[in-house]
């Protein structure tokens, strides 16, 4: 026996401890195959529930739609993107820049948008009366008389009261050919001025400026989406007439519009998009207070300038609420004679219809 193997009995007699580690260690190297055979790179850890892919959360459906370079009013796509409507029935929604308010057709005609805010539905049936292929598929505002879409207001101490005031004086509107324009049409012909497009004179500015120009006595009547009461707590201006006035509550339709080619290739993606937007518009009918609030921090907007709009229940389309803008644009002919309400809109992918 070696020298050193002799050491080695010694040890391991008086210390058994030492015995049971080398033991140990020498059946784990040949279990193991020594272990150094295997190249590290190929040690792979097992997965965590970092690493893992999460089977329980579903691919979203991404909707392109624009935003508003202005905001008014609140905004039901941010507030239902903000609140999780969209998100809860596999929507997301791919905010794309804002789109002019005489582009929204053409924008979803191109497909630079999958879905917008149509803004005015007289903008849809001119859309459509023109040969484009799109269709409302879920109303935005509705018209009450506390909250009407439009109003005319004047300087407190001016002389117009009645229709036939207006005639020969200027109107400042925040766009030629929407709302703001035909609501005083529709206004001076019910009550009798016939041809009212050459008995005033409109001129387009941005809808922030109207009360300075107003102010300032270079127009004598501005259309506004303010809120009468809004109007009359400042005590400056007066409400001369609204969109109510003209029209009750059929008069302020703002629909959502979308491609028929989207419509027939995605079903279920528009049915989806209709159901989460009832949801938005519903809870924002109950919480107008917050729905400005969200409106005005997702688009870095003074909340001030943010009014408070009523909303269609349920986001279900009226058809009174087409045919009565059909009427007035083939009479001021801007469309031609025939055009029917069901070949504007449809509440078929509605939950509620």
């Amino acid at each position: 026996m070696t020298k050193a193997a002799n050491i080695m009995l010694k040890l391991f007699k008086y210390n058994p401890l030492l015995l049971t580690v080398l033991t140990a260690f020498l059946l784990g190297f040949i279990l193991t195959g020594c272990g150094s055979e295997q190249p590290q790179s190929e040690v792979k850890p097992p997965k965590t529930a970092a690493t893992a892919p999460n089977l329980a959360e579903p691919e979203l459906t991404v909707l392109k739609v624009p935003i508003s370079a202005d905001p008014t009013i609140p905004e039901i796509l941010i507030i239902g993107d903000e609140l999780g409507f969209y998100q809860k029935n596999g929507i997301k929604l791919n905010f794309v820049g804002a789109v002019p308010t005489t582009q929204h057709v053409a924008a979803v005609v191109s497909g630079e948008v999958d879905i917008s805010p149509g803004k005015h539905v007289n903008r849809t049936i001119a859309g459509i009366a023109a040969g484009a292929k799109i269709r409302a598929i879920a109303a935005k505002t509705e018209t009450t008389e506390r909250v009407p879409h439009m109003i005319g207001i004047v300087p407190k101490d001016s002389p117009i009261k009645v229709p036939t005031d207006l005639v020969g004086k200027k109107i400042g509107i925040p766009t030629i050919g929407g709302c703001n324009e035909y609501t005083p049409y529709g206004w001076l012909s019910k009550f009798g001025l016939d041809d009212p497009k050459n008995q005033v004179e409109v001129i387009a500015l941005p809808e922030k400026n109207l009360e300075q120009v107003l102010r300032q006595g270079e127009i004598d009547l501005a259309m506004t989406h303010k809120l009468p009461e809004e109007i009359n707590r400042a005590n400056e201006f007066r409400v001369v007439f609204s969109d109510f006035d003209v029209w009750g509550a059929d008069g302020g339709a703002t629909p959502f519009i979308i491609s028929e080619k989207f419509i027939q290739a995605n079903p279920e993606k528009v049915k989806a998009f209709v159901a989460a937007t009832a949801e938005a518009i519903n809870w924002t009918n109950e919480h107008p207070q917050e729905a400005r609030e969200i409106t005005a921090r997702r688009t870095n907007t003074d909340l001030s300038v943010i009014n408070e709009k009523y909303f269609a229940p349920n986001a279900l389309i009226k058809p009174e609420t087409v045919t009565v803008w059909i009427d007035l644009l083939e009479k001021f002919g801007e469309i031609k004679p025939g055009l029917k309400a069901e070949q504007i809109y449809t509440n078929e992918f509605n939950p509620y219809n």
